[in-house]
């Protein structure tokens, strides 16, 4: 069973697809953990954060394919095949810039999470987890994703 270890707070109060590259999000630890959970963690430039999906609707979950942001020019795709949020487990999972960190609060930008998500994890960006190869995705990805930042 996962528990929520922190909570995100910022001004972004409602689900939207696009624009999250200017968001400044502060992450604020669960009472159960101290600061020193996050000691040293503002020496790395990124960090991941691993967060729940707490407002995506039971009757909303996807499990199949469809059509992303349901844009029928794009193809139709399986759900593990898309980042979209009505996914089974409701789990998302960012990298984000470490701005700073105080005490227990973790300062980031670009968390494509709403004020009070439940965050599940953070785990540092090390350059030997990222791919050793090139990336590559389909045209309507890139799409997708060209106002998302």
């Amino acid at each position: 069973m996962l528990s929520p270890i922190a909570t995100v707070k910022n001004k972004r109060q409602v689900v939207e697809d696009d624009h999250w590259g200017g968001i400044i999000s502060i992450i604020e630890l669960d009472s159960s953990f101290t600061g020193e959970a996050l000691f040293q963690i503002e020496n790395f430039s990124h960090a991941e954060i691993i967060y729940y999906f707490h407002l995506v609707e039971e009757n909303k979950i996807e499990t199949g394919a469809r059509h992303p942001r349901n844009n029928k020019d794009w193809p139709k795709v399986g759900i593990f095949a898309q980042r979209g949020k009505n996914r089974p487990n409701r789990l998302g999972a960012t990298v984000v810039k470490v701005i700073k960190r105080e005490e227990n609060l973790l300062f980031v930008q670009g968390l494509d999470a709403i004020d009070g998500t439940p965050v599940l994890d953070i785990k540092p960006v090390m350059k030997e987890f990222l791919p050793r190869e090139e990336v590559n995705q389909p045209e309507w990805a890139t799409e997708l994703m060209k106002n998302y930042w």
